[in-house]
């Protein structure tokens, strides 16, 4: 796998795997290079680069817009990773496409395991779990790349929304009754290195949805009071400016007291056992993961 067309390159994802895959003949594609919800335009790209492999984390990711905007979500997160796999199979070419732990509706209390069944909440959810069909209805060799909860030190994200908002308010109020694990950029992208040294595209059993998260778990209000608390660390290592609000004043809240329009699982935590017994990869606790992109934020 010599020649790969990365997508989604001005995303989170996109943007760290870009950067880490040097060994690689890449073309890198953003959105005004790729129009996912053009049909023909994909097709064309595809044929032109003719890659050997496809990595699509671009996606529609506004879970709670998604609500009003159906045809948009289920274009980009259903019907594109379809398109490309159809063409990755013309030139038996495979497919790494990324999905997500809101395909689950958090009723579990343990970890999910690929083998559980789904039942998505939200239209986002559903989209992606179309993705996910559409791409094994299509048969060529893949890894559907389960993940949760991304951020970086790139990009919109709510690293970096809660750092901006403690930087300018005196508290803040979190959700604490949903968890999962927050799973940075980088460590997706270092785990895809890691992975594409050992997938053998033409051993079957290797195809397949994997779960594809930063170890542990914890809620929103767990993730905000570690953000503010490892930037105030670094702050002061640096004799640097700390943040308004201190960890005290992150105020744990309800779902039920912060509405919106998209319902979310309340345990989308991701067992990642699948993808260390069949490829002996696994990313760092998300503690780990946290501080490294914060170490990397300037």
């Amino acid at each position: 796998m010599k020649k790969i067309l990365l997508t989604g390159v001005n995303g989170q994802v996109g943007h760290a795997l870009q950067k880490k895959l040097f060994n690689y003949q890449v073309f890198a594609l953003n959105r005004e290079q790729l129009n996912l919800t053009d049909k023909d335009a994909i097709r064309q790209a595809v044929q032109t680069i003719q890659p050997d492999l496809i990595i699509n984390p671009a996606a529609y990711t506004a879970v709670d817009k998604a609500e009003s905007e159906a045809e948009l979500a289920y274009a980009i997160n259903a019907t594109s990773p379809q398109i490309l796999a159809e063409e990755a199979a013309k030139l038996n070419a495979v497919l790494i496409h990324f999905s997500t732990d809101y395909v689950y509706d958090g009723s579990k209390i343990a970890d999910y395991v690929e083998t559980d069944a789904v039942n998505p909440l939200s239209v986002y959810g559903k989209s992606k779990l179309a993705g996910e069909d559409a791409i094994r209805a299509v048969g060529l060799p893949h890894l559907i790349l389960r993940t949760s909860w991304v951020y970086g030190a790139y990009g919109k994200n709510f690293l970096k929304t809660i750092i901006r908002l403690v930087s300018e308010r005196d508290s803040l109020r979190i959700v604490a009754d949903q968890f999962g694990a927050p799973t940075s950029s980088e460590s997706i992208a270092d785990a895809i290195v890691e992975l594409l040294a050992v997938w053998q595209p033409q051993q079957e059993k290797q195809s397949g949805v994997y779960h594809f998260t930063n170890q542990g778990k914890t809620s929103w209000h767990g993730f905000s009071c570690a953000i503010v608390s490892e930037y105030n660390r670094l702050a002061k290592a640096k004799n640097g400016q700390l943040l308004k609000a201190s960890v005290e004043n992150i105020i744990a809240i309800t779902t039920a007291d912060y509405p919106t329009p998209a319902a979310r699982p309340a345990n989308s935590t991701l067992n990642n056992q699948k993808l260390k017994q069949t490829f002996n990869v696994s990313l760092p606790n998300w503690e780990q993961g946290l501080q490294q992109v914060m170490c990397s934020l300037e």
